[in-house]
C-alpha cells in the first residue's frame, strides 16, 4: 500500500511497487564549481542516438596536406599562443575551402608532437556532433561514466561538466572546435570558454559573429594562397603531371583556392585510364570546372559536401536560409552572373531602391531584403569587402561563382542574366559617340560584361560589350578595345546573325580600334563593309550609317586617298546636318575631321574656310569639350602640313596643354600632339628643341604602345634623320 514520506535537505524519497532497480548518481566538485551542486535547469534533451566521435585525440578530417604552404606568419602567431600561458581563444575565419582546417591540423600536430600538449579535436558543425565531442573531451580529461551519462541525458549541465575537467586537467591542452560555421551552436550552450590550462582554436566561415567579440577572441582571416605556393601544392600532390609553370596556370584558373588545388592534385595523381598533364587539365577546366575539380574527391577518400567545391558553399546558403535569409541565395546567384572581380556596391542600389524587380525569382529578393542578404553573405565569408578605384566593392571567389552559376535552375538563368545586364547598363558612363572627356569608372565593369557575354550571349550583353569597347577607345586603351570588339562581333554573329544592328555596331567598334592602332588598310576594309551593310539594313540617313561614312573617311585619309576622304567627310557632314542638326556634337566632329585632308591636298583657301568650325565649337559646345580640343589639334596639324609653322607653333602648344590637362600625359592623343610640337619645332629650324621633344615622345610611346609599334619605329627613323640635319647645319 502507498506510504507517505517527506524528504529534507539532500534527502530523497522513492516509492514503488514490484521489483524495481533504482540507480542514483551523486557528483561532488571542488571549490569554484558550486554551480554544479545546485539544481540545474534542464534544457532540451539531445536527440536519441546522439553520436559520440571515435576519437577526440585524432583530427577526424579529410586528407590533410603533407606540407602546409604559405601560412608561416599565421602559424607563428598560433604557435606562440599554444606555447604561451594559455587562456586564449583564436578564431580562423574565411571562405569554405580556403584551408582553415589544414592550418588547425598542422597546429594540432605540432602542439602534440613538439610541445607536449594534449590535442583535443571536436567537430562543431552542428549541435549533436559538438555535444557528443565535448562530452568525449570531458571523458578524456577524467569525467566518470556516471557523470557523462547524466550530462548526456540532460540531468547535468553538459558544458559546465566539460569545462570543469578542462580547468582541472593534469596536462596542458589545445582544443580545436572545427567547422563552427554557425556560432549560435557554441553560444546557446555556453560551450566556448577560456581556461588557463589551454588554448582554444575555432575554425569558421562566420567572420563577424558577436560571440567572437564577446569572448575576446583573436581573429585571423585565412584566404587563398599566393600563386607560387598554390602551384607548389599541385606539384606536391602530382609531381609528375607537369612543370611549375604549368601548375601556375592551373592554380590561376582555380583562383589559388586550397580545396580546389587539393582536389585537382588528387585527380592528377590518381588517374588510371587517363593520364592528363597539368596543361591538359587546364584545358579541360574551361569546359566544366566545378564538375572536373570535384572528380578529384575520389582520390581523397571523402565525398562530404564540405570537401566538394560544387557543394561546400551550399552549406553556408542553407545556414542562411535557416536564419530566415533565403534571399542570400538569389543575391549570390546574381553575383555569379558576373566575374570574380570587384563589383561596386552602387551596382546593387537599383535593386535596394526597388527599381529592379526580383519578385519573379525563387527565392524572391525584395528591396528591403538586399541589405540583410548582403550582410549574410559577408558574415559567412561567401563574399568579401574590398576597395577598388576608390569605390566600395564586394568580391567573390571565381570557383565559388562558377559552382553557384552551375547550380542555378534552368528556369531562372535567362531572368538573372537579363537583370544582371540591366544593372551593368545603368552603372556605365553615358554612351557618347563624341565624348565630352576621358571616361572614368568603366574599368571595373569590363570583366563583368565579358563574363556575361560569355555565359549568356545575346543582344543585351553584346550591346554592353560594344559600349565598353567605345569607352576603352576614348580612354586610349586601343588594344583592349580591339580585343573586346572582335569578341563581341564573333558572339553577335553566332547568336544574332550578320544582319543584326548590334553585330554591325560591334564591327564598327572593331574598325575604329584598328584605326587608332594604325592598321589603316584593315580599318578601311571593315568600315567599308559596315557602311554598305548599314545603308542596306538601316538606311542611308540613319545616324549609325552616317557614322560609318565618317569612319571610312578617316581611314581613307590615312591611307593617302585624300580626295575620296573629302567626299566621304562631306557625305557624313551633309547627312548629319540634315538628320542631327548643324549644332550637334557629331556634326561638328565630322567638320573638324575634314581639316586634315584639305591641308594634305594643299587647298589652303578651303582649309581656312573650314577652320570656322573652331569658333563654332567654342560657341556651341561646353567648355573643354574634346571636339573643341580636336579642332585646335587638326588646325595646328593642317598649318604644319601647309608649311605655316609660325602660326602652328602657338596652336600646338595650346593643344598639348589642353590634352595633357584633360586626358593625361600618356594618352595616345596627347602623344600625337607632342609629335606635332616636335615637327613644328623642326620646321622652324629649332633642332635642339625638336630632337629633345622627339626623344621624349619615343620614350613615352614605347611605354604606352610598345617598342614595335608603327609610330615608334617611324619616330626612331625621324630621330636619325633630324640628328643628321642638325649636324649639317652651319
Amino acid at each position: 500500500m502507498p506510504i507517505d514520506g517527506r524528504a529534507s535537505g539532500q534527502g530523497r524519497v522513492f516509492q514503488t511497487g514490484g521489483d524495481q532497480y533504482i540507480e542514483e548518481h551523486h557528483h561532488h566538485y571542488g571549490d569554484g564549481t558550486g554551480s554544479l551542486l545546485a539544481p540545474q535547469p534542464v534544457g532540451a534533451r539531445p536527440p536519441r542516438g546522439a553520436s559520440v566521435p571515435d576519437s577526440v585525440r585524432v583530427p577526424l578530417v579529410g586528407r590533410a596536406p603533407g606540407i602546409l604552404r604559405d601560412r608561416a606568419d599565421l602559424m607563428e602567431r598560433l604557435r606562440a599562443a599554444v606555447t604561451g600561458p594559455g587562456g586564449d581563444v583564436h578564431v580562423l575565419h574565411g571562405l569554405g575551402g580556403c584551408g582553415k582546417t589544414a592550418v588547425a591540423h598542422a597546429l594540432f600536430t605540432e602542439a602534440v608532437r613538439d610541445h607536449g600538449r594534449v590535442g583535443l579535436w571536436v567537430n562543431a558543425s552542428e549541435r549533436i556532433s559538438l555535444r557528443g565531442g565535448m562530452l568525449a573531451v570531458a571523458g578524456d580529461r577524467g569525467a566518470t561514466t556516471g557523470e557523462l551519462a547524466a550530462a548526456a541525458s540532460g540531468q547535468r549541465a553538459a558544458a559546465d561538466l566539460v569545462w570543469h575537467y578542462l580547468d582541472h586537467s593534469a596536462q596542458r591542452w589545445l582544443l580545436v572546435l572545427d567547422n563552427a560555421d554557425d556560432p549560435t551552436v557554441l553560444e546557446e550552450g555556453g560551450w566556448l570558454r577560456t581556461s588557463p590550462l589551454g588554448t582554444v582554436l575555432v575554425t569558421t566561415r562566420h567572420a563577424t559573429s558577436p560571440l567572437w567579440r564577446g569572448t575576446g577572441s583573436a581573429r585571423h582571416p585565412v584566404g587563398v594562397l599566393p600563386e607560387a605556393d598554390a602551384a607548389q601544392v599541385l606539384c606536391d600532390l602530382a609531381p609528375d603531371a607537369g612543370t611549375v609553370e604549368s601548375a601556375q596556370k592551373v592554380a590561376r584558373r582555380l583562383g589559388c583556392l586550397p580545396l580546389a588545388l587539393t582536389l585537382a592534385g588528387s585527380h592528377l595523381s590518381h588517374q588510371l585510364l587517363e593520364s592528363w598533364s597539368m596543361d591538359e587539365y587546364d584545358r579541360k577546366l574551361s569546359e566544366d570546372s566545378t564538375a572536373l575539380v570535384d572528380r578529384g574527391a575520389a582520390g581523397t577518400g571523402s565525398g562530404q559536401s564540405r570537401h566538394l567545391v560544387g557543394r561546400t558553399w551550399q552549406l553556408s546558403l542553407d545556414a542562411l536560409a535557416g536564419q530566415s535569409l533565403p534571399e542570400a541565395t538569389t543575391l549570390l546567384r546574381l553575383l555569379s552572373c558576373w566575374a570574380a572581380d570587384p563589383v561596386p556596391l552602387s551596382v546593387l542600389m537599383p535593386v535596394a531602391r526597388g527599381e529592379v524587380n526580383f519578385g519573379h525569382l525563387d527565392p524572391p529578393l525584395a528591396a528591403d531584403r538586399v541589405e540583410p542578404a548582403l550582410r549574410g553573405l559577408l558574415d559567412h565569408s561567401l563574399i568579401g569587402m574590398v576597395e577598388a578605384d576608390g569605390r566600395r566593392c564586394v568580391e567573390a571567389h571565381g570557383v565559388l561563382l562558377d559552382s553557384v552559376a552551375a547550380g542555378v535552375p534552368d528556369a531562372q538563368r535567362a531572368a538573372l542574366a537579363e537583370v544582371a545586364g540591366r544593372l551593368l547598363e545603368a552603372a556605365l558612363p553615358p554612351d557618347e559617340a563624341v565624348p565630352t572627356g576621358t571616361p572614368t569608372g568603366w574599368e571595373l565593369f569590363a570583366p563583368h560584361i565579358s563574363r556575361l557575354l560569355r555565359t549568356a550571349p545575346g543582344e543585351q550583353p553584346v550591346g554592353l560589350a560594344v559600349r565598353i569597347t567605345r569607352l576603352m577607345r576614348h580612354a586610349g586603351n586601343h588594344p583592349g578595345a580591339l580585343k573586346q570588339a572582335r569578341y563581341a562581333a564573333g558572339t553577335a554573329e553566332r547568336c544574332l546573325g550578320r544582319e543584326h544592328p548590334v553585330f554591325l555596331a560591334a564591327r564598327d567598334a572593331e574598325a575604329w580600334a584598328l584605326h587608332y592602332l594604325a592598321h589603316f588598310s584593315d580599318a578601311e576594309a571593315v568600315h567599308r563593309q559596315t557602311l554598305a551593310a548599314r545603308e542596306r539594313i538601316l538606311g542611308p540617313d540613319h545616324p549609325e550609317t552616317l557614322r560609318s561614312h565618317l569612319g571610312l573617311a578617316l581611314s581613307l585619309n590615312l591611307v593617302g586617298r585624300n580626295e575620296e576622304a573629302v567626299r566621304s567627310f562631306r557625305s557624313a557632314v551633309d547627312g548629319q546636318r540634315r538628320v542631327l542638326g548643324a549644332d550637334a556634337a557629331e556634326t561638328l566632329f565630322s567638320r573638324v575631321s575634314t581639316l586634315e585632308p584639305l591641308s594634305q591636298l594643299g587647298r589652303s583657301r578651303e582649309f581656312d574656310e573650314a577652320a570656322q568650325v573652331i569658333e563654332d565649337c567654342a560657341q556651341l559646345l561646353p567648355p573643354d569639350h574634346l571636339t573643341t580640343v580636336l579642332a585646335h589639334h587638326c588646325y595646328g596639324e593642317g598649318l604644319r602640313v601647309l608649311g605655316r609653322y609660325a602660326e602652328a607653333e602657338s596652336v600646338a602648344r595650346r593643344t598639348l596643354a589642353d590634352r595633357t590637362r584633360l586626358q593625361g600625359p600618356e594618352h595616345p592623343l596627347t602623344l600625337a600632339v607632342l609629335s606635332l610640337t616636335a615637327r613644328v619645332a623642326r620646321g622652324l629650324g629649332k633642332y635642339g628643341e625638336a630632337i629633345a621633344t622627339l626623344q621624349e615622345l619615343i620614350e613615352r610611346r614605347e611605354q604606352v604602345l610598345g617598342s614595335e609599334h608603327l609610330f615608334v619605329i617611324e619616330n626612331r627613323e625621324w630621330l636619325a634623320e633630324w640628328q643628321a640635319e642638325a649636324q649639317a647645319q652651319p
